[in-house]
């Protein structure tokens, strides 16, 4: 595929999923910038990269702030693809559900990728060419007991990338979703610990009876899919791609 050496910011790539698609994009001579609430995180990653002979720097980035999110605009107008992965997750009832919790989840995974998007589009449109790909979920397509915000933030993302979609259709530019469900992540491993004591069970029976019951292929979803997929998206073979959602779920919507 024809893959152009390009400068692309990845959000919450201090770890997990960011982490492994900045490693994966360096190797294929992106210039990546390495994005993280935890500057630390970043940094690390950011040294693996240039260890390795890739480039990559590291940035400190709140996307649920609206001036770190303009300040990162501001001193990195060269970016040409946003990969909108920060993410964050809380398990509880509504009623318990705290309301400041519930708010931070719709800012960190819904209105941040839209101000971020929306900070970084005048550059791409002056220079004709533009990749946003938001890393949605399993839950961006159907629902699960106690994950009220998230399942919201994620519902939304997709309206949000259709929206743009029809709205960037004039020029090189596309917005795509990739929707994997369970990938073994720190967050998901939170999420295993959480749903454990929310439905005072063991980790091992929230895995199988839980997380990996409605799929049929009862498997983890595996790193090198996701970086597959961003590359395929970012590769002028998907330029007509756009709005579009590829859910990589191991048949869980098939049913």
């Amino acid at each position: 595929m024809d893959l152009p050496t390009k400068t692309v910011l990845i959000t919450g790539a201090g770890s997990g999923i960011g982490a492994a698609v900045a490693e994966n994009l360096a190797i294929k001579a992106f210039n990546v910038i390495v994005s993280d609430l935890n500057l630390s995180s970043a940094e690390k990653v950011s040294a693996k990269i240039n260890a390795h002979g890739g480039h990559a720097r590291a940035l400190g980035l709140d996307v649920a702030d609206q001036q770190s999110i303009e300040s990162c605009a501001a001193t990195h107008p060269e970016i040409d693809i946003l990969v909108n992965n920060a993410g964050l997750q809380f398990v509880a009832k509504l009623e318990s559900f705290p309301p400041e919790k519930w708010r931070l989840l719709i800012d960190v995974l819904l209105v941040g990728p839209a101000m971020l998007t929306r900070a970084l589009l005048p550059a791409m449109r002056e220079r004709g060419y533009g990749r946003i790909i938001n890393v949605g979920s399993i839950h961006a397509l159907v629902a699960s007991p106690f994950k009220s915000a998230y399942v919201a933030a994620k519902h939304g993302l997709l309206g949000f990338s259709k929206v743009l979609a029809l709205e960037t259709a004039d020029q090189n530019i596309t917005i795509n979703t990739i929707c994997p469900s369970y990938v073994k992540t720190p967050l998901v491993e939170s999420q295993i610990m959480q749903q454990a004591r929310e439905h005072g069970m063991s980790e091992a029976d929230v895995i199988d009876k839980i997380m990996l019951e409605p799929m049929p292929k009862k498997a983890f979803i595996g790193m090198d899919e996701l970086v597959a997929a961003t590359i395929f998206l970012i590769s002028d073979e998907a330029r007509n791609m756009t709005g579009q959602t590829l859910t990589i779920d191991g048949g869980w919507t098939i049913k």
